[in-house]
């Protein structure tokens, strides 16, 4: 097994291996379920969120036996994946699901694909049908360390119930070192049932998977060299600084050189919003400056991040005149889409840490570049082109106005998880995230439904913490069933759903590049043909559809009102809050850049292409 990986520095229990403690192990004589609860009790597992099922059966037992894991009954697996996945990233700690074989297991598949993408630690368990029936095609047989290797960093089968406890371990050990990503453990009924001995701490066996997190001296020192050198760099920073813990180590090495800062959308919270040398997010809809920035830069210091499409728009066009100090965790990432000049595989806190004490000996040796002519361009390009928005004409809510003001009346502290689309990027624009970890999302994997079980994880890690869940009409109906869930373990998430009545971003592409030809975008109303009694109503009424799953529930539709709703939703804390804004149906996201076109042809807005000169340095 080979390490697939970007930045962990979380405190998680590492498994044990041979030649470490010599603490006494503990032995106990259990049933593999046993053996498999007291695994996840050892390695610190306190929540896992799942379904039980005929196969995974015997595991749901030893729960009722005043275990110290907490288990939240989803009503859908997707829930329970998505809801570990929003646990890990609001708490830095592995999350753990739980699914039945055959379907119970399938439905994980989009869960895991989408924390393979975003580098989440993820643990899932799920059961097989009995060891002497894999293969067999049995009763709920699913292949499903076969369906998800491409996207796990690692996935075991376990047949024998003296396996559990060290799988367990290093399971855990994997999924939270090096790049973090899920892995998943299948264990056959019958291990689970049968008799065994429970050892801990287990001898752990992971040949070949040795990240390496020590950066390489010289490209430090290189690295260092680039940057005194460079007179247009920008720190280019992904999200394997979050993942590392390095945004203390990020803000000192950006004010020590003076360089501007961009965040991708998995990085928001790393660097302050508010602070004077962010320029925001880069990317297809990122901002005018943060885009234009990169395009110009003559360096891009590379942290954490790897060259995503959304980022770099058409790959050979981007960034033409700039060098790259790439630096992450998993080697196969550098140079995969961007040439390196100076490539650098570390733990990203280690290696803005080296970065630091190098680009301190440059500048005490009398080499430091000047970035004040690339400020005053940058500078320019701001107050040039400023993330905004118009108001409806018709005087309706704007769905703009709306997440901004929830962000601006939010407490302190407050949580963030969006769906995916219009609604996921307004959110990336309007809301300050000046920590780490108040900003959850689905970035690579793109997964509608996402709010709002990754929300209910996000809350029981955090349960002090407010968590929105900022989503639209279309995601919401995906997984909203996990509200009931929410409102029986006393999960207060909640809800604003952005309702324009359409699936905003498909409608916004038709609007651009299909000739305003609406086809199967509307979600509120049928065609007028099969239910013209239809016809101005909208369906589902969110509002009952929230109360009947034992919430409170809200309705705004006049800006007017839109800061005493808000104010009322916030003072709702004993139970799960549903807020339905309707919203106008035409607001589309600017800036953009067409999907397979050049970060240069970026639009401030519809049929507004900047204008950024020639800067003084070329």
């Amino acid at each position: 097994m080979t390490e697939q990986a970007t930045g962990a520095h979380h405190p998680q229990p590492r498994a044990r291996h041979s030649g470490g403690s010599q603490q006494p192990a503990t032995v106990e004589h259990v049933t593999g379920a046993q053996s498999l609860i007291r695994s996840l009790e050892e390695v610190g597992a306190d929540t896992v969120f799942g379904i039980p099922g005929g196969a995974i059966l015997p595991a749901y037992d030893p729960m009722m036996d005043s275990s110290k894991v907490r288990h939240v009954l989803v009503r859908h697996e997707q829930g329970a994946g998505h809801a570990a996945t929003g646990y890990a990233q609001a708490t830095g700690k592995v999350g753990v699901c739980m699914a039945t074989s055959g379907p119970g297991a399938t439905n994980l598949v989009t869960p895991i694909a989408d924390a393979h993408m975003d580098s989440v630690p993820l643990v899932a368990i799920t059961g097989q049908v009995a060891s002497k029936a894999i293969g067999t095609d049995a009763f709920q047989e699913a292949d499903i360390c076969g369906i998800t290797m491409p996207i796990t960093k690692h996935n075991w089968l376990v047949t024998d119930p003296a396996e559990i406890p060290r799988t367990i371990a290093e399971a855990f050990h994997v999924a939270s070192t090096g790049r973090p990503g899920p892995v998943l453990v299948d264990i056959a009924k019958d291990a689970l049932q049968a008799q065994t001995t429970f050892v801990w701490p287990p001898h752990t066996d992971l040949p070949g998977y040795r990240p390496v997190t020590k950066p390489h001296a010289k490209q430090i020192r290189e690295a260092a060299r680039l940057i005194a050198e460079s007179r247009r760099p920008v720190l280019y920073v992904g999200g394997g600084v979050l993942k590392a813990g390095a945004t203390a180590e990020l803000k000192v090495l950006a004010e020590l050189t003076g360089a501007p800062v961009v965040t991708t959308l998995m990085a928001l919270g790393a660097f302050p919003d508010s602070h004077p040398q962010h320029l925001g997010m880069p990317g297809m809809h990122g901002s005018v400056t943060a885009v234009a920035a990169l395009q110009k830069s003559d360096l891009l210091i590379t942290l954490g991040a790897r060259f995503d499409d959304r980022v770099t728009g058409k790959l050979d066009s981007f960034a033409p005149y700039a060098k790259v100090v790439h630096a992450d965790i998993d080697p196969a990432e550098i140079g995969k889409n961007r040439a390196a000049d100076v490539p650098i595989v570390g733990d990203a806190r280690e290696v803005i840490a080296d970065l630091i004490v190098a680009v301190q000996a440059e500048y005490e040796a009398g080499h430091k570049g000047d970035y004040s002519a690339w400020w005053k361009d940058l500078n320019r390009w701001r107050e040039t082109y400023p993330l905004g928005y118009d108001l409806p004409e018709d005087g309706s809510l704007s769905p703009q106005q709306v997440i901004q003001r929830i962000g601006k009346l939010a407490p302190e502290g407050t949580i963030f998880a969006a769906g995916v689309g219009q609604h996921q990027m307004w959110a990336a624009h309007f809301i300050g995230y000046e920590q780490p970890a108040t900003w959850l999302n689905s970035g690579g994997a793109g997964t509608m439904g996402y709010a709002v079980p990754a929300a209910m994880g996000a809350k029981a890690g955090k349960p002090d913490r407010t968590v929105w869940a900022i989503d639209g009409d279309g995601c919401f109906q995906m997984t909203n069933q996990e509200l009931v869930t929410c409102a029986l373990n006393n999960i207060p998430i909640k809800v604003a759903i952005i309702n324009n009545g359409a699936l905003g971003m498909v409608r916004q592409w038709q609007t651009l590049f299909y000739n305003q030809r609406y086809s199967n975008t509307v979600l509120h109303s049928g065609p007028d043909d099969v239910n013209p009694e239809a016809r101005g109503t909208r369906v589902p009424d969110f509002v009952k559809l929230a109360e009947a799953m034992g919430c409170a529930a809200l309705r705004c539709e006049d800006p007017a009102e839109l800061d005493k709703v808000i104010e009322e939703a916030n003072a709702i804390n004993d139970r799960p809050v549903v807020v339905d804004f309707i919203v106008h149906e035409d607001a589309q996201v600017w800036p953009m850049v067409a999907a397979g076109t050049s970060n240069d042809e970026v639009m401030a807005a519809r049929g507004v292409r900047p204008d950024f000169g020639d800067s003084e340095d070329d």
